[in-house]
C-alpha cells in the first residue's frame, strides 16, 4: 500500500477528531477568504466610481452622505442647492470641469439621474444600442438597467417620486422614453436611468409647465461633481463653499478614507478571529496526530520490521497534517466562494450594485501555501517522534 493511502486510512480511523481540525481549518479560511472577496470588489467599484471627481458640491450636512448619494448612489440626497449659487460656481477659475446632478425620481428602484454627457464620458461610457438622451423626457439606460428590466429602444415609462420600488408616481407627466442603452462599463453607470437635467426639472413641475418658463432662480441641483485646474483648489475651496455659500463641499477622497477607517475595525475583528480559528485548528492537528502516534507506536513499529524506513514513516505522519490542510482549504475555499454568491444576491438587491463569488484571487494561492505551512508545522513534531521510534523497546512493551 503506498503512502498516500496509508495516511488517508490512518487519518480517518479516528473520524471525530479528523473532522472537527477539518471544520475548525475549512472556517478559518472560509472567513478569511470571504473578507478578501468582498473588499476586492468593494475597492474595485469605489476605486472605479470615484473616476478621479476632485470635490462633490450639495447641499449642507454630512459629507460623505453627498460622496455616497451623488458618487455611489447608495444613500438620499441631503437637500438641493440654489442653481444660480451651482452656475456662480462653475465659473472660478480654479475649476477645471463641473457635471450638474439632479437626483429624486427612480424606475422600480433604479435611480433616474439628471445630468449632462459628460458624465458618461467620465466613465467611458459608450452606446450598445440607440443614442444618448437629448430632447426633453429622453433617457439612455446603463447596461444592468436594461438587462434587469427587460427594457429596449422606444420603450416608456412614468418615473416614481424617490428611489424605493414602491415610490407613488408623478400623476400626469408625461413617459420617459428610451432612446439608448449604454454598453456595460463595471461602473455605477450600469445601474443608473440618464436624462437630462431638465426632464427632471418637468416632471417635477407638472404637466404642461416647460422647464425653460421657470426662473432661474427657483431652480435647484441635487449636487455638483467637480474637477480642480490645479492642488490649491483643494485648500481654497472647500472653506470657500461652506463659509460663504448655502452649499456644502465633500472631498471623496477624505471621506471614503474616514469610511475605510469605519468599515477596517470589524474587518479587523473578522480578520485576528478567522487567524485564531486557524491556529487552533494547526492546534488540533497537532493534538490529534500526538495522540494517534501514541496509540499507533506498536503498528509503527511492526512497519519498521516489515521494511518500512524511517523515513516512509515521517513523510506518513507528515502528509497527515498536509491531507488535512489540503482538505481544510479546499472545503474553506468553497464555502467561502459560495458563500459570496449566495451574499451577492442580497447586495444587488439592496444596493444595485453587481457582485459575484465566481472570481479567484491571487491572495487565495497565498493563503494555500500558509495552509499547507500550518499542516507542516502541525505534523513535525509527531513525524520525529515516529522518525525516532525504537524498535525493540516498543515490541517489547507489545
Amino acid at each position: 500500500m503506498n503512502i498516500l493511502k496509508l495516511s488517508w486510512r490512518n487519518l480517518f480511523a479516528q473520524p471525530l477528531s479528523t473532522i472537527l481540525s477539518l471544520v475548525l481549518f475549512a472556517l478559518g479560511v472560509g472567513l478569511i477568504s470571504l473578507i478578501l472577496l468582498l473588499n476586492h470588489q468593494l475597492d474595485d467599484k469605489f476605486e472605479r466610481n470615484l473616476a478621479g471627481i476632485d470635490m462633490v458640491v450639495g447641499a449642507k450636512g454630512s459629507p460623505l452622505q453627498i460622496i455616497l448619494c451623488s458618487i455611489f448612489h447608495i444613500d438620499f440626497p441631503t437637500g438641493n442647492i440654489p442653481l444660480r449659487q451651482a452656475n456662480g460656481l462653475k465659473r472660478n477659475p480654479m475649476i477645471e470641469k463641473a457635471i450638474d446632478m439632479a437626483l429624486g425620481d427612480s424606475y422600480k428602484g433604479y435611480r433616474i439621474v439628471g445630468t449632462t454627457t459628460d458624465y458618461v464620458d467620465l466613465y467611458e461610457g459608450k452606446t450598445a444600442e440607440g443614442k444618448l438622451w437629448g430632447e426633453l423626457y429622453e433617457v439612455t439606460l446603463g447596461a444592468t438597467v436594461a438587462e434587469k428590466l427587460e427594457l429596449k429602444l422606444g420603450d416608456a415609462f412614468q418615473s416614481s417620486h424617490g428611489f424605493a420600488d414602491d415610490g407613488f408616481g408623478h400623476e400626469g407627466a408625461e413617459d420617459f422614453k428610451v432612446v439608448g442603452i449604454l454598453e456595460s462599463t463595471g461602473s455605477v453607470l450600469d445601474q443608473l436611468i440618464l436624462t437630462n437635467v431638465k426632464s427632471v426639472w418637468a416632471v417635477h413641475d407638472g404637466h404642461g409647465v416647460h422647464p425653460d418658463s421657470v426662473s432661474i432662480d427657483d431652480r435647484e441641483l441635487t449636487s455638483m461633481l467637480l474637477f480642480f485646474r490645479n492642488r490649491m483648489a483643494a485648500v481654497k475651496l472647500p472653506r470657500m463653499i461652506n463659509e460663504n455659500t448655502d452649499m456644502q463641499a465633500a472631498s471623496p477622497a477624505f471621506e471614503m478614507t474616514r469610511l475605510y477607517n469605519m468599515m477596517g475595525a470589524g474587518e479587523s475583528i473578522l480578520r485576528w478571529l478567522a487567524i485564531i480559528i486557524i491556529g487552533v485548528s494547526g492546534l488540533s492537528v497537532f493534538i490529534s496526530l500526538f495522540n494517534s502516534l501514541r496509540s499507533r507506536k506498536y503498528e509503527l513499529a511492526l512497519m519498521r520490521v516489515s521494511g518500512a524506513s524511517r523515513i516512509r514513516l515521517f513523510f506518513m505522519i507528515l502528509l497527515e497534517g498536509l491531507i488535512i490542510a489540503i482538505l481544510g482549504y479546499i472545503i474553506g475555499i468553497a464555502l467561502s466562494h459560495i458563500g459570496m454568491q449566495m451574499l451577492s444576491g442580497y447586495l444587488s438587491e439592496e444596493y444595485r450594485y453587481d457582485f459575484t463569488g465566481w472570481m479567484f484571487l491571487p491572495a487565495e494561492w497565498v493563503m494555500l501555501a500558509v495552509a499547507l505551512l500550518i499542516g507542516f508545522f502541525a505534523a513535525v513534531i509527531p513525524a520525529l517522534m515516529a522518525f525516532t521510534t525504537d524498535i525493540s523497546k516498543t515490541l517489547s512493551k507489545g
